[in-house]
């Protein structure tokens, strides 16, 4: 299994952020990857996500946790399947807690 990872430090307080990563309507606007979200992102729904990459095809994706303004993930999708996890921690003096 292939397994990648990214990070970064925004300058945002963490509820304006989950607010982004919960608005499935606008991950275009901010994922240069996504064509659209259709869905709620909330737990245990299916989404269904639109990349660009592969025009037209919906992938559709559970929302397997959800811990509000915290964390998560994202299980399903491509025929071998993908999960994506997001993490939303506060940061201080340049450290995520």
């Amino acid at each position: 299994m292939k397994a990648y990872e990214a990070s970064s430090t925004i300058a945002a307080k963490p509820d304006a952020i989950w607010a982004i990563l919960t608005d499935g309507a606008n991950y275009p606007s901010w994922d240069s990857g996504v064509e659209r979200v259709e869905g709620r992102i909330a737990p245990g729904e299916t989404i269904k996500v639109y990349v660009k990459v592969n025009p037209g095809r919906a992938f559709p994706i559970k929302v397997t946790e959800f811990q509000p303004g915290q964390r998560m993930v994202w299980s399903g999708g491509m025929p071998l399947g993908t999960e994506a996890a997001r993490r939303n921690r506060p940061v201080t003096s340049g450290t995520p807690h």
